[in-house]
């Protein structure tokens, strides 16, 4: 390996960082520092020629590649022991189109950099809810947020796409041209190729209504009950996640209620201002709320809301499941893991209705377009001591509540869970994923990801 290494340096024009470097444990650190992975070669790439020459390279060399972009993969899958990270994260050019309201966007761009461009014009694109996740990832693997019940999934405003394939060869991905890698890279996580540049259509969305609703723990049950069969008949203007956390030791937050556990709603109004107290008061009637801070706020300011709170370099571990319906009998498994181990851990159940529902099951590569809810169960914690703590709970979490769930999930949402996970949350879809992989990466070169194994 240590010839390859030098090869590559002395061949490719890409800045390569190897083991032994100054800079090597930052480089292969990502958010999640439960991983810890160690890279033969980080290849830092500055432009699609970097891509493609470093796709040839492994390639040639029977290298094994992962594809890093933010970094905020869970199971750590930016990053391949003893192989070779296509790092993308130098590719950070931005262009927005405010006349056409559309967004060209490098896979290095976090979603906080595209918010910044986009909100100068009043514009912004669905996306996560911490601004410091990068585009590549949350975009590939579907995408919802904020904006989901408004405009859809991510990949229902992605426009098109320039992707460097398992060959080398870069080729446009869009609905009049590769319509069927077009289909599968949405949902369709890493496994077709390296995209280098993503289009994507932006909405008028300048200032929103938002901020926590917290009630007491021991309203879960009645606020639960509530929230399921409210928000559904909510108009698409109405975005609310459901959450069980602890009261952060922060701002804005009353000393007298911080560490308390809790139950609630992050808010996300798009709707006339003066209707916004109608759906303040409907959830005030479900229980006395221990605490709100809502207001108006410029969209940025939302997406930033989590980022204080969880900076790279802590513990995570998560579970997830898609959900349809939210049984009684789920919400007595959700009352019962109530007591989360860890101030940070917590479990969110986020909206993919509204506008998600108006796209197809085979329209894209994501299948569960029936899910009212992706549901996640996250341990996190700064102290590596606790690793095993907040996995035991995850894991004991999501087995109560998974056999209420529709079975699969969000791919984002999940650690290296092994292939059966990944089919049931492809559905219907998977074999037809297989043939498009097949087809754009017949070797499965791009394999560290949620796997879509080649149709034989």
């Amino acid at each position: 390996m240590k010839t390859v290494i030098s090869d590559l340096r002395h061949d490719l024009n890409v800045e390569v960082i190897r083991p032994g470097d100054v800079t090597y444990d930052e480089e292969r650190s990502i958010y999640n520092a439960m991983i810890d992975k160690r890279p033969a070669l980080i290849a830092k790439c500055k432009n699609v020629d970097d891509v493609i020459e470093s796709v040839n390279y492994a390639r040639e060399e029977g290298i094994e590649v992962s594809i890093r972009s933010g970094g905020h993969s869970g199971p750590g899958l930016g990053l391949v022991d003893d192989g070779m990270v296509i790092d993308l994260s130098p590719m950070k050019d931005i262009q927005v189109d405010p006349k056409r309201k559309t967004v060209k966007v490098e896979p290095g761009c976090t979603w906080g950099d595209v918010d910044a461009a986009t909100h100068e014009y009043g514009l912004a694109t669905v996306s996560g809810v911490i601004s410091t996740t990068g585009v590549g990832g949350l975009t590939l693997g579907g995408g919802h947020g904020y904006l989901t019940r408004k405009y859809g999934l991510t990949i229902d405003n992605l426009i098109s796409a320039d992707v460097v394939l398992a060959d080398g060869n870069l080729v446009h991905a869009s609905e009049n041209e590769n319509a069927d890698l077009f289909w599968a890279l949405r949902g369709g996580g890493g496994n077709f190729g390296v995209v280098t540049s993503f289009e994507y259509q932006l909405h008028t969305v300048k200032n929103v209504i938002a901020g926590p609703m917290f009630w007491p723990i021991d309203q879960l049950e009645t606020t639960m009950k509530w929230y399921r069969d409210w928000l559904p008949d909510m108009p698409d203007d109405v975005y609310a996640f459901y959450l069980v956390s602890e009261v952060p030791s922060a701002d804005p937050f009353p000393e007298e209620i911080r560490g308390i556990k809790v139950c609630g709603l992050m808010w996300c109004y798009t709707g006339p201002q003066d209707q916004f107290e109608k759906y303040l008061k409907q959830a005030r009637s479900a229980a006395k709320p221990l605490f709100e801070f809502t207001g108006e706020m410029p969209y940025p300011a939302l997406q930033t809301m989590f980022d204080g709170l969880f900076p790279p370099g802590y513990q995570w571990y998560w579970k997830g499941d898609f959900v349809h319906e939210i049984s009684d009998e789920a919400i007595k498994e959700h009352v019962r893991f109530a007591n989360i181990p860890t101030p940070l851990s917590t479990m969110h159940l986020y909206p993919v209705d509204g506008a998600a529902h108006e796209v197809g099951s085979d329209e894209t590569a994501w299948n569960k377009r029936d899910a009212r809810w992706s549901m996640v169960i996250v341990g996190v914690d700064p102290d590596p001591e606790n690793a095993e703590k907040i996995k035991t709970w995850a894991r004991n979490y999501w087995k109560a509540v998974h056999p209420h769930t529709l079975g699969g999930s969000y791919v984002n949402f999940m650690m290296e869970e092994g292939q059966d996970r990944v089919e049931a949350s492809y559905g219907d879809n998977y074999k037809r994923l297989q043939k498009v992989k097949a087809k754009y990466d017949p070797d499965n070169f791009f394999h560290i990801n949620q796997n879509i194994k080649p149709a034989i």
